[in-house]
């Protein structure tokens, strides 16, 4: 079965990760500015003050997805851009950027899919206590509604968080990310149980302030386990294990995902971690569990697992030695884009929209100026093709977005590595289409036919 004819291709990025201007107008710090400011915690003291600059250079790149075919661009928006001190008065020069930016896509008749909140946490926030304060509901919720008035008028499809358990767990758990912190399990938790409010109480100002009928969704990590056998057992051994929930880490799927779309949190879990487990008071699952229109979700790999005669079910596959893995060392798993979908689907009823998928490569310029990425087209195809496979067995898969549309900022890893189908020079911040961006146009022109001819 093809892709539907109105499916939405398109690529995605962050603002911290390629903004830059990071105290341009009147923006305020967040805590990956303070963050880039501690030695040695970001590879080669690298940061994100100038990134790709797109922050001055946006026109240009919105003629670069145009160029691509972009049917749609995942933006995210730099909270202290637009608050410096996270509420109160509005930066009008920040919020100005992002009208400019809403328009100039629209104009290119690329839609814009809006993200609040991919971890560029306002620093005047996180000294009062950041997700640990519960106040920060609150907080959140007054962004989203000053957002939603200036541009849920143009702006029809959002995201409330991107990926809870990586600002949590790496934020807040191994202090890799921002804002650097080393908490004890039920902090991390209870942390976490505050950012689920939080994004409750977006849903409902996005819902309340914008005046186009939003389409609303977020973008958790797909942590996905698939059947290494096309025996029964080994299938239901991977839906159970992709649902489980009880080791003492926050990679897991249903932690977040079933108290935002089920109203509680897993039973498993709760019973695993027991007086860990943040205490709900009363309405705080409501809040959390507001009507979604997609799961939006990130997935870039999964983990084999089989039928085992123990507790669990199951048990994990080791890969074969020598298995084919990206620059940043993740396995490449192409099977991750059929079960990923078809197991969050079935669980929780939703259409699925592919928010963020790619890998890192050591790209460089040739000495003809053209990128050569050839690996980065057949990982994308390999996915692709698995997900067109899931659409064909009935999974509502609505969109897929391309993780990056340009190289940039990989927060702790600093420059290290290129996740884009457009090539920055660092130094010059020139741009270069990579050899992946025309297939890609290629495929997104035909609606994913290319995916099935000789490259």
């Amino acid at each position: 079965m093809p892709f539907p004819a109105d499916f939405t291709w398109g690529a995605a990025a962050a603002s911290y990760q390629i903004e830059g201007g990071h105290d341009a107008d009147g923006k305020g710090p967040s805590v990956w500015d303070m963050m880039c400011r501690w030695e040695g915690r970001i590879h080669e003291g690298h940061s994100g003050d100038v990134a790709c600059d797109h922050y001055h250079r946006y026109r240009e790149d919105v003629a670069l997805m145009k160029q691509i075919g972009l049917t749609a661009y995942r933006l995210s928006l730099s909270w202290p851009r637009i608050l410096p001190e996270g509420v109160g008065t509005v930066n009008e020069p920040g919020l100005a950027f992002y009208d400019r930016l809403v328009d100039e896509l629209l104009g290119a008749g690329i839609e814009p899919w809006v993200t609040l909140f991919h971890w560029d946490f306002p620093l005047a926030l996180f000294r009062r206590g950041g997700w640990l304060n519960r106040d920060s509901a609150e907080w959140f919720g007054e962004y989203a509604a000053i957002v939603a008035a200036r541009l849920g008028d143009r702006v029809r499809c959002w995201m409330t968080h991107n990926e809870p358990q990586c600002f949590i767990g790496l934020g807040h758990g191994s202090g890799v990310h921002a804002p650097g912190l080393k908490l004890p399990f039920s902090e991390q938790l209870l942390a976490g149980h505050h950012a689920m409010m939080a994004h409750g109480r977006a849903v409902q100002a996005l819902r309340q302030g914008a005046k186009r009928p939003p389409r609303i969704g977020w973008a958790p990590v797909g942590v996905i386990k698939y059947p290494a056998g096309n025996d029964e057992a080994h299938l239901e051994a991977a839906r159970r294990a992709t649902y489980a929930c009880t080791e003492r880490h926050l990679w897991n799927l249903t932690w977040f995902s079933d108290a935002v779309l089920k109203g509680e949190y897993p039973a498993d879990a709760l019973e695993a971690w027991g007086d860990e487990a943040p205490a709900a008071r009363n309405g705080d699952m409501a809040l959390m569990h507001q009507p979604l229109d997609f799961f939006g979700v990130n997935i870039y790999n999964a983990l084999p697992v089989k039928a085992a005669d123990n507790a669990a079910g199951y048990e994990e596959v080791k890969r074969y030695e020598g298995f084919p893995i990206t620059l940043f060392g993740w396995p490449i798993e192409p099977d991750s884009l059929y079960w990923g979908p078809r197991f969050i689907h079935e669980r929780y009823g939703l259409p699925v929209v592919v928010t963020e998928n790619g890998l890192s490569n050591p790209d460089v310029i040739d000495l003809d100026g053209r990128v050569r990425d050839p690996q980065r087209i057949d990982f994308t195809r390999r996915y692709l093709l698995r997900l067109e496979d899931a659409i064909g067995d009935g999974i509502p898969v609505e969109g897929y977005f391309h993780w990056s549309v340009m190289d940039n900022f990989e927060w702790a890893e600093g420059y290290k590595h290129r996740f884009g189908l457009i090539y920055v020079d660092y130094r010059t911040r020139q741009r270069v289409l990579k050899d992946s961006a025309h297939w890609y146009a290629k495929v997104i022109a035909g609606n994913g036919k290319a995916l099935h001819e000789a490259v």
